[in-house]
């Protein structure tokens, strides 16, 4: 089990690091656009991202 989790942050950190690696540019943009962002529209995105997350992992496992 903590191999699992371990291996799911290394992903995490590997998915992450890619788009700085490959267009750094656009993802500075993309930074600051969501600096602009409020609170509650940050809080939205967070959630729509935890969803998704639990909906892919709901049919990995399924």
């Amino acid at each position: 089990m903590p191999e699992t989790f371990l291996a799911a942050c290394a992903l995490v950190l590997v998915l992450e690091g890619l788009l700085p690696l490959v267009a750094p540019r656009a993802w500075r943009d993309a930074f600051r656009r969501l600096t602009d962002l409020s609170d509650g529209q940050l809080r939205f995105i967070g959630l729509i991202s935890i969803v998704i997350g639990i909906v892919l992992l709901a049919f990995l496992y399924a």
